[in-house]
């Protein structure tokens, strides 16, 4: 058991939790964090509370923001919004297939290397953008480096809104991608149409794979559609199911109505049923 705070680097961005230590920032306070090229400002967007979860392993903030330091982080951020202005107006020059996605900007990176501006963009295939590295090395005045995203992580690093009405999963608390399939679709019922299934990055939405376990521990021992139960209101055949009510749907057979029996009540009628016709 121990503290635990969430900042963001972005409002509405996604969300990295730490270690307090000692220090107790409330919602709005600016934090220093520990990053790979030294600490930056980050926004408090959850005040610091003890949790249950082991806090052994999440990394400690450094310090209250100063005001040199929100000084040095608003520079920052203008030299990202310089950065992103010429990257769009000498891609536009090249004529090259490219969007823009993000910029980051180092104002002098761990080890002494001067300054550095890494811009992911992203292209329909692979791109020669030597001669635009040059050009924007010559306009910024720093180090530039090209990185190339996928569909994926495009919508993480840009964010949006699902079709759910909330914030994209994976700007917000997703780690990694783990692999969805159609499958996972066909199990759960869905409409394999694309524009119902997809998430904004145009891939199979990420939440197919929340749900998907409760599905298939429900079809492994509920009677399958077509299977004749017994249930408390008499014998009929299951015409559907209704996985999170954990029941089916029973057409009885004797009037044709249709009823909703717990998952519970006909699986052991479903045993019956298998032992005696095999």
């Amino acid at each position: 058991m121990g503290m635990l705070c969430a900042v963001s680097f972005n409002r509405y961005g996604r969300l990295f939790y730490f270690d307090p230590g000692e220090l107790r920032p409330a919602v709005g306070d600016r934090v220093l964090v520990p990053t790979d090229d030294g600490p930056e400002v980050a926004e408090c967007v959850w005040a610091a509370q003890w949790v249950t979860d082991e806090t052994e392993g999440f990394p400690r903030l450094v310090a209250m923001a100063a005001d040199d330091d929100l000084r040095r982080d608003e520079l920052l951020r203008k030299r990202k919004a310089e950065a992103k202005v010429a990257a769009k107006r000498l891609i536009r020059d090249h004529e090259l297939p490219m969007k823009v996605v993000a910029v980051d900007h180092v104002l002098d990176s761990a080890g002494g290397q001067g300054a550095r501006t890494t811009i992911y963009f992203t292209a329909p295939h692979r791109v020669d953008f030597r001669s635009l590295v040059r050009d924007l090395g010559a306009t910024l005045h720093c180090r530039v480096e090209l990185r190339q995203l996928s569909a994926r992580d495009s919508a993480r690093v840009q964010g949006g809104i699902g079709s759910c009405g909330r914030d994209l999963c994976c700007a917000t608390f997703l780690n990694d991608f783990e692999p969805v399939t159609i499958r996972m679709a066909k199990d759960q019922d869905l409409p394999l149409n694309p524009l119902r299934i997809s998430g904004a990055c145009g891939r199979l939405m990420c939440c197919l794979k929340y749900e998907h376990p409760l599905y298939v521990s429900f079809q492994a021992t509920a009677p399958p559609v077509g299977a004749r139960v017994s249930t408390p209101d008499g014998d009929g055949r299951v015409v559907g199911h209704s996985v999170p009510r954990d029941a089916v749907t029973v057409r009885m057979d004797a009037d044709g109505s249709r009823c909703s029996c717990s998952r519970a009540s006909v699986c052991g009628s479903r045993q019956a049923y298998e032992e005696r016709h095999g």
